[in-house]
């Protein structure tokens, strides 16, 4: 028989493992700096819905919410020890999850990786700030981090709309109301719709997963907030052209303007392979500026690229850049950066000296 929920749990935190995997079948498997290793035997499939059960009862919340839907998302946090964002689903029929690892204690930026031009995100008044990269990719812990710079810094209320709330932020300089969807509000359109009539400074939207809520959105960047919000996304022309394109395609002009005057920051980001075998992230940033504001209003993103790789000296950095700079630094091997690259051959190019 394997060991209780609990004991997995807290055997996860003593390996400081990011991610956990329950299966029937299978290990119940960590994942360390990247990599993903077993432990035990294989789980039946009645462990391992009883481990998923347990997961429920810890959360006090209604399996039924798993049963009639097959997936689930929420939250849990145990005494002295963490807390956990679990993603439950069937699989072939028998309970799984994937259990996210968060620490009580907020990160510290330089710790982890996120250089200073991202943290001055924090230094915005208004518009919209978006951070992207694909799921995994540490955008919640980078919003974590912006946020509790400005909870340091600014007199604010700053409003979070998460699914499901990560990291706790405790008041100092701002006011900070947490608000879990599916828990304490409907929806991310329901919840940013009434936000706006409780007095927010700054806005944090989890993620802008529809067209109305994108919308609604750009409509709050417009009346003076600062919005930071993710998109699953890579690169900041693509976040701006998928932000586009899900409007009609009668409107998308009327949109390219809008986003031009709201559009601050995008950073887009993407966790590597050490060499030590911990993780590094890379990143994309670039700062909206008045030759970045009409190429979005002229439909001419796929120049874009060509300003931020030349625009080092006002804190823009393509990912490609970023990347070779971490393979030179030798935090990443030179395989793992021309793997990573939007373009891998001139990745090569730019790296053959280091290989040979």
């Amino acid at each position: 028989m394997s060991n209780g929920i609990r004991d997995w749990l807290k055997l996860a935190v003593d390996k400081n493992t990011s991610d956990i995997f329950i299966g029937a079948g299978r290990q119940v498997s960590f994942k360390i700096n990247g990599v993903i290793v077993g432990n035990g035997e294989p789980l039946t499939v009645a462990e391992s819905k009883a481990m998923v059960m347990e997961l429920y009862e810890i959360a006090n919340r209604p399996i039924e919410k798993f049963s009639d839907n097959g997936d689930d998302d929420f939250p849990i946090t145990v005494a002295n020890m963490a807390r956990f964002r679990v993603s439950a689903y069937y699989q072939r029929g028998s309970y799984a999850a994937v259990i996210r690892v968060v620490s009580f204690d907020l990160p510290k930026y330089k710790e982890l990786g996120i250089p200073d031009e991202v943290m001055k995100i924090s230094n915005e008044k208004n518009g919209l700030v978006l951070v992207t990269g694909p799921a995994g990719s540490g955008k919640t812990t980078t919003l974590a981090c912006i946020i509790d710079a400005i909870n340091n810094a600014r007199n604010s209320h700053i409003i979070t709309l998460e699914d499901p709330i990560e990291y706790l932020h405790r008041d100092r300089k701002s006011l900070i109301s947490q608000r879990e969807i599916s828990t304490d509000t409907k929806s991310y359109l329901t919840a940013l719709k009434a936000c706006l009539r409780q007095a927010p400074d700054i806005v944090l939207l989890g993620e802008m997963r529809d067209h109305e809520t994108i919308k609604t959105a750009m409509t709050a960047a417009e009346t003076g907030h600062l919005i930071i919000s993710t998109l699953h996304t890579v690169g900041a022309v693509n976040t701006i052209d998928r932000i586009v394109d899900v409007f009609p395609s009668g409107q998308q002009q009327q949109v390219r303007v809008q986003l031009s005057m709201l559009l601050r920051t995008v950073v887009s980001q993407q966790l590597l392979i050490k060499k030590s075998g911990g993780i590094a992230p890379a990143f994309e940033i670039m700062h909206v500026n008045s030759a970045i504001r009409n190429l979005i209003r002229e439909s001419k993103t796929h120049q874009i690229d060509n300003i931020i790789q030349t625009s080092g000296s006002a804190g823009m950095v393509s990912m490609d850049s970023y990347i070779a700079n971490l393979a030179q630094s030798g935090e990443i091997s030179v395989d793992t950066a021309i793997a990573q690259a939007a373009n891998p051959e001139q990745m090569s190019r730019n790296l053959a000296r280091l290989k040979a």
